[in-house]
């Protein structure tokens, strides 16, 4: 077992994923609708986490289409990188976590980004061994990418609404490209 006080610990992000070979490196990040998808090839001795808003991918010209707040895109950046590191496809194990819903009121967007993940993994052949989504509350997720070992703490209401507000949070605009030529 992996000693805590040893680890390197590396916050995951809305929109963000990592991977590493590193025994002592412990993946972490705090969810409440979102998800995170955590797979490891435990053969290569590599894994790592992603963290995702929104079920599926961004519809081009839709507006507001930042692709890292897709699960689609956010999956599979996660397989190639695990794939660049030595991991072979045939021995991908993941787990699952996170999913809430979070507001009553809303849409149980929390359960479709569950069910996506789970689609996803099933439709590329990646064995789920473990999951813990849905519920009311948010979770604190720290994964072990080498090892698989992983470790969830249950949020309060104010934490899980604390969170809640971070993925509310409205995605920032980039400024246009200049594009206009001056001839002279």
């Amino acid at each position: 077992m992996t000693d805590d006080s040893a680890a390197k610990r590396v916050h995951i992000i809305q929109g963000e994923w990592k991977v590493s070979k590193d025994p002592n490196v412990v993946l972490s990040t705090i969810l409440g609708s979102c998800v995170a998808a955590c797979i490891r090839d435990p053969i290569a001795g590599v894994g790592g986490m992603n963290h995702f808003l929104l079920p599926g991918s961004a519809v081009p010209g839709a507006g507001g289409g930042d692709a890292t707040r897709y699960g689609v895109h956010l999956m599979e950046l996660l397989i190639n990188g695990l794939l660049k590191q030595g991991a072979r496809r045939d021995r991908l194990e993941a787990k699952i976590f996170g999913g809430a819903k979070t507001i009553a009121t809303f849409s149980n967007v929390g359960e479709q980004n569950a069910a996506f993940a789970q689609q996803f993994l099933r439709d590329e052949g990646i064995k789920v061994v473990g999951s813990s989504t849905g519920g009311e509350h948010g979770r604190k997720l720290e994964f072990w990418p080498v090892s698989g070992r992983a470790r969830q703490y249950p949020l309060t209401g104010a934490e899980t609404q604390k969170t809640v507000a971070l993925e509310q949070r409205p995605v920032p605009v980039a400024k246009p490209v200049e594009t206009s030529i001056e001839f002279f």
